[in-house]
């Protein structure tokens, strides 16, 4: 257990340490009692169906993403390999959110991280610890108020604790067919949340210019890559071009010993009904 991610969790209230202490089918299970949305991992090859359909769906109609995907079904050969986080409605029992982890000690079955196929990422050779890359992450256009978002970084954080997970990878994406202001959002990245330059990544594929004004105030941001950025996440550099999702991905890296305080008592708590 790394020391810092350790008295974090010291610093907790006692009555979180013991909900975080329980085996994990317990917390799962009382986290699906108390509370509208629970997030926990499956092998369910339906329910791993579903987020596939479900994942075909946001980055088809909402990215207009131009992929072959037979079936309607957005799946690659990296899926077999990755665990997979789900969040459910209890309400209705439907899956409203997803991502999916490839821990580092499974890259060599997959010839390397997902990642590396728009960066080149030397930095991860030189990370301090274990690294688990994330990716695909989507939530139901209906739940982005912010809830299903917290209950999945919520799992994922104690997700990184479990496992002495000490650095978390992946691409952060900002769809081009959304009304982005782009430029902006790049302008504040590079003045507030990248990296120092040892852990800079390179994209493979660049836009010539970004779109946008980067002067212009107010910047609007997606919610999932605002969600890394409170983590207190870091983005590694300029974004890459993906033509087939239509989008811009920033590679992003969050250490554990970087999880704000705050976040990781509220994380680690059951999550309140909503």
């Amino acid at each position: 257990m790394l020391a810092q991610a350790a008295g974090k969790l010291k610093a907790l209230k006692p009555q979180w340490r013991v909900v975080f202490r329980q085996p994990a089918r317990e917390r799962e299970q009382a986290n699906t009692n108390n509370s509208r949305f629970s997030a926990y991992f499956t092998r369910s090859r339906r329910e791993i169906l579903k987020v596939q359909r479900m994942r075909y769906r946001i980055f088809s109609e909402e990215y207009g993403a131009s992929f072959h995907a037979p079936f309607g079904l957005d799946r690659d050969r990296f899926d077999r390999h990755c665990l997979h986080l789900v969040v459910r409605d209890n309400q209705t029992g439907e899956l409203v959110g997803y991502t999916r982890i490839l821990p580092g000690d499974r890259v060599s079955r997959t010839g390397g991280f997902y990642s590396t196929g728009e960066f080149h990422m030397p930095m991860v050779r030189h990370l301090d610890g274990q690294v688990a890359e994330i990716g695909r992450t989507c939530i139901d256009p209906r739940h982005r108020g912010g809830a299903v978002i917290t209950v999945l970084w919520a799992r994922l954080a104690r997700y990184m604790i479990e496992q002495n997970t000490r650095y978390l990878i992946g691409c952060a994406s900002i769809a081009l067919g959304e009304g982005y202001n782009v430029a902006a959002i790049d302008q504040h990245i590079r003045e507030n949340h990248q990296t120092p330059a040892r852990y800079r990544v390179s994209p493979r594929y660049r836009l010539e210019s970004l779109p946008g004004d980067p002067m212009e105030n107010g910047k609007r941001m997606p919610p999932l890559l605002k969600a890394y950025l409170r983590m207190g996440a870091k983005v590694c550099g300029e974004p890459c071009w993906d033509p087939d999702f239509n989008c811009l991905d920033y590679f992003i890296l969050l250490a554990v010993d970087d999880l704000p305080s705050r976040y990781v008592q509220h994380f680690l708590q059951p999550a309140q009904a909503v």
